[in-house]
């Protein structure tokens, strides 16, 4: 796969996005075609945001390899927390679009054994038995040999470190995306089930004698890497969703039928709700009492991915969205469509979405408690009767969502939906 070079290629992207048109959510008289032409609308949109808000994080990046300062560091942090609420609510679009999916891992791979990429606390690090790319340390190296297999890293560049997801045949060994700037920015978080992200000097961004942990300037190199290839990904993901002359995916969606579409569109509500969160983001966590299991798990901002991923979840039912300025974008819905078929089931429906938002949002209010915030590493600790019924809150929320999802396929004429439970059972 190819990306575009450019660093801050937004205008198009703006330009287009700025046409938006308010849409009542229960318009009558929506046609199937409407509702799927909205959806890679909207799909424009999100991804639209998401580079947006990750071009603002590659600008704080620059100012902090600028001036590395526990300031400029705490702004780097922001923009990337900031980034993450537009992309979370951009993975519904992963399942059922295969362009997405055979994508999304340069940007969001998880969980990586960070040692591929820098120094680690070796007493306090868990890493997937048997990765040989776990103790790599890229940043440390001119060379890594993994798997038999020799690589010469002593230029750090976008090219290079998409080059080595994955190496030795490990999905541990994750080398570019959201989750590799987290590290970056934060280091490892060494506090377990006790409060507390991780503690990542800003001196680690440093010059000549002032650095610390050694290599700093390929440090900074990998980070401005790092953030140079997930803006060039955002890019290029834009453009496959953007209502241009040339052949894009979007193009390829709207030749399909609309049934199809549909598809696609429940496909990806129900496995993001069942499989994906419910399942491998929050089941197997809580069950393994893992905090290497959690989604951000160096900042401690799970609680925002989850509940994020669950708004992405919403957005395309309700086709509403609002921008990271505040703004609205809305269009011919799920909702609607479903609302002229069975008015009770799109009621039903709309409830659940909330329910699961509710619960999703008390993860999200407890952890950000100004009092006694509980983050999700805490949750899910042992014994912490408090936390897993809140997870399991979540969990059971979407888990129901999901077999209303299921209905509303079969009455939208979308057969044998199968939402992917990512083999869990509910």
């Amino acid at each position: 796969m190819s990306h575009r070079p450019s660093r801050h290629p937004l205008a198009l992207a703006i330009a287009v996005g700025a046409l938006a048109i308010p849409f009542s959510a229960m318009a009558e008289d929506v046609t199937s075609e409407q509702v799927v032409t909205h959806y890679a609308d909207l799909a424009h949109t999100v991804y639209t945001d998401a580079l947006k808000t990750a071009s603002t994080l590659g600008s704080s990046i620059d100012a902090l390899l600028a001036s590395p300062t526990p300031e400029t560091l705490a702004s780097a942090r922001k923009a990337w927390r900031d980034a993450r609420v537009a992309y979370q609510q951009s993975e519904v679009f992963r399942f059922g679009n295969p362009v997405v999916d055979d994508w999304e891992g340069q940007l969001n791979a998880w969980p990586l054994d960070e040692g591929l990429i820098d120094y680690v606390e070796t007493d306090n690090y868990q890493h997937e038995l048997g990765n040989a790319g776990a103790t790599a340390n890229i940043i440390g190296s001119s060379s890594i040999t993994i798997g038999g297999e020799e690589v010469d890293v002593s230029e750090i560049t976008p090219e290079l470190l998409a080059s080595l997801n994955e190496i030795g045949g490990s999905e541990a060994n994750v080398a570019t995306g959201y989750h590799a700037i987290e590290f970056l920015l934060w280091g490892q978080d060494l506090h377990g089930y006790e409060p507390g992200a991780g503690e990542r000097a800003a001196t680690d961004f440093m010059t000549g004698e002032a650095c610390t942990n050694d290599h700093c300037d390929r440090r900074r190199a990998y980070l401005a890497a790092a953030s140079e290839l997930l803006i060039n990904d955002l890019d290029w993901m834009v453009n496959q969703w953007a209502p241009i002359a040339e052949e894009n995916y979007r193009s390829e969606l709207l030749a399909l039928p609309a049934e199809e579409g549909l598809r696609r569109m429940l496909f990806g509500m129900g496995s993001l709700s069942l499989g994906e969160l419910a399942g491998e983001r929050m089941k197997v966590a809580l069950e393994a009492n893992s905090w290497e299991d959690e989604h951000d798990c160096f900042s401690d901002n799970t609680h925002n991915s989850h509940f994020y991923n669950g708004q992405g979840i919403q957005n395309v039912y309700t086709g509403h969205y609002q921008r990271s300025d505040g703004s609205n974008f809305d269009g011919p819905s799920l909702e609607a469509l479903l609302s002229q078929q069975d008015a009770d089931l799109a009621a039903r429906l709309d409830g659940e979405l909330e329910a699961s938002m509710a619960a999703l949002g008390d993860l999200k209010a407890r952890a950000e408690d100004d009092e006694s915030p509980m983050t999700f590493d805490m949750m899910i600790a042992p014994d912490n009767a408090e936390g897993a019924q809140l997870v399991d809150n979540a969990i059971l929320a979407l888990v129901t969502q999901t077999g209303s999802i299921e209905k509303a396929a079969a009455e939208l004429g979308v057969n044998s939906l199968q939402s992917d439970d990512a083999g869990h059972t509910f």
